[in-house]
């Protein structure tokens, strides 16, 4: 009788225990809010940022080197704002307010694409001003994700909002290219619609995130954030061992445009057709990043990050084949979107457990402006090489760079992922 009793009790709390991960949310409502908001800002931002390089290269008539300088720009303007504003949401603890300002800035610059025009001067401020506000909202955004997140979970929670910020940039050059078919050259008509789809995203963070709140007796316990404890966490080991790593990566990473444009050239596409490629990138983004940001928390997030550079390595040496056809055009397109869901939300899960809550913003923020100020460099440099040695030579030189990086990381990085 006892044992049937304890069985029965047994099989209940299995039952409740059950019910229970059933019922668990996969992510915190502010990691759903917070990719809503990055969704409906990226379908704004890739509405532009797709139509640069035709409108850049083949209207404006940019060379290769002057492309590269004004895609590296618009890569790394802002870049060294990230710090700023990382340390601004950790100081104040006022994420949510530091990041709708920068949303609020990248909205308002659609209207100032609209006003300059093909002046490339003028729409170089533009850019500054756009990617600035990018720089603002990246690092407090982050930190939302990271502290409302537990650290087992971390990169499912980057996965889910990587997958939401990629569906709009999925969205976003549909609707590029959409508007193109029915308006050839009406680059205006875009920047409009860009713009009031950026408020929509802004409304969503101001009116329903809320930040991060601490109990009380915790909160006072938490040292009190200056520019010295933000700039000593580049005196942890691990830490900066992350940093160095990730700018060894970007040195060695050319920009998304000149894979694109790589591509356009082996193929011979029609150049209207060159948004459609940030399409299918974006749509094997979305569906990856989830299933691989969960892998990570499994598996190591160190091992993800590896692999995930090894499939743009591959990418690379598919630029070099002699005959690239449909085949081998969507095989590319299968590697850089693997490729981005196994790194770009799996580096941010890695650091996050690194840094103090505390000053989580300002940490993840030194991650990212490293690495976005080495791929500028590394932009200029492919764009040089391009231009003076040709495309094949650049491919090869960072298809070696790339190599090494990927093999360092591989060594040194093995203390990080613990």
């Amino acid at each position: 009788m006892y044992q049937v009793q304890n069985s029965q009790a047994l099989v209940a709390a299995h039952r409740r225990l059950f019910a229970r991960r059933r019922a668990a949310p996969l992510v915190a409502r502010t990691v759903l809010l917070l990719g809503l908001t990055s969704l409906f800002t990226d379908i704004s931002s890739e509405m532009v940022s797709t139509i640069l390089p035709l409108y850049l290269v083949y209207t404006v008539g940019l060379s290769p080197v002057a492309f590269g300088l004004v895609d590296g720009l618009y890569q790394g303007a802002g870049a060294l704002v990230r710090v700023a504003s990382g340390f601004v949401g950790d100081r104040f603890r006022r994420h949510k307010e530091v990041a709708a300002v920068g949303y609020g800035l990248s909205a308002f610059c659609k209207l100032g694409f609209l006003a300059v025009g093909g002046a490339v001067g003028a729409l170089s401020a533009i850019i500054v001003l756009d990617r600035t506000g990018k720089g603002i909202r990246t690092a407090p955004r982050d930190a939302l994700i990271s502290l409302s997140t537990p650290r087992e979970q971390l990169g499912t929670a980057f996965g889910v909002h990587r997958a939401l910020d990629t569906t709009g940039a999925m969205i976003g050059p549909l609707l590029a290219f959409g508007l193109l078919a029915l308006a050839p050259g009406r680059f205006d008509a875009i920047f409009v619609v860009s713009f009031f789809v950026a408020l929509v995203g802004l409304g969503i963070l101001t009116l329903f995130v809320q930040n991060h709140r601490d109990e009380p007796a915790l909160a006072a316990e938490k040292p009190h954030v200056s520019l010295r404890s933000a700039a000593g966490l580049l005196g942890s080991r691990r830490f900066s061992i992350v940093v160095g790593l990730g700018c060894i990566l970007g040195l060695a990473t050319m920009s998304d445009g000149f894979v694109y444009v790589g591509l356009q050239h082996r193929l011979g596409f029609e150049t209207r057709f060159l948004p459609l490629l940030y399409v299918g990138t974006s749509l094997v983004y979305m569906v990856l990043a989830v299933p691989l940001g969960r892998l990570a928390d499994r598996f190591g997030r160190l091992r993800i990050l590896v692999a995930g550079y090894m499939l743009l390595l591959a990418l690379y040496g598919s630029l070099l084949l002699p005959n690239i056809g449909p085949v081998t055009l969507v095989g590319c397109l299968l590697l850089f979107g693997a490729y981005y869901a196994a790194t770009d939300g799996v580096l941010m899960a890695l650091t996050s457990p690194l840094l103090p809550e505390e000053t989580r913003g300002s940490g993840l923020a030194l991650v990212t402006t490293g690495t976005t100020l080495s791929r500028l460099f590394g932009s200029l440099a492919f764009g040089a090489l391009w231009t003076f040695a040709g495309l094949s030579a650049a491919i090869v030189v960072f298809m070696v760079a790339l190599s090494i990086a990927i093999a360092a990381t591989a060594i040194v990085g093995r203390s990080v992922d613990a």
